[in-house]
């Protein structure tokens, strides 16, 4: 199941969205008209917002409701997020392919490494050697 199946799939027509936010459907004309979201279309050009747009309502609710900010100052905090998010993304996608290469590493230690015994515990001895320089 893809992102898009559930959190992403725009389902909701602008009255349900604005019911289940709490705001009215110009409101979000407004924020869509700001940027701020960006719902889906149908071929008709009905507009279907996601899970994940009815998250961004809310935020912008709070945003401007709980902390007061202004409709630039939400577009900044969203664009933040979004940087956040996309860094986020980045991380993970290298963080796998570190993971990806520690094991391939170890693969390969492990395709090198030798076993080796020895049965009459006679221990190669180690001579050393003087080093002399010539000037």
């Amino acid at each position: 199941m893809s992102a898009y199946d559930g959190y992403e799939r725009p389902r909701y027509m602008i009255s349900v969205a604005a019911d289940l936010v709490g705001m009215h459907p110009q409101t979000l004309r407004i924020y869509e008209q700001k940027g701020l979201v960006r719902p889906g279309r149908t071929p008709g050009g009905t507009r279907l917002y996601s899970e994940r747009d009815l998250e961004r309502l809310r935020l912008i609710q709070r945003l401007t409701t709980e902390l007061g900010l202004n409709l630039a100052g939400v577009e900044r905090v969203i664009a933040l997020e979004d940087e956040i998010d996309k860094l986020r993304g980045r991380i993970d996608r290298l963080e796998r392919q570190m993971r990806e290469e520690v094991e391939r590493v170890h693969k390969q230690y492990r395709r090198d490494l030798v076993l080796w015994s020895d049965l009459n515990n006679d221990l190669p001895t180690r001579t050393r050697r003087t080093w002399t320089s010539t000037d």
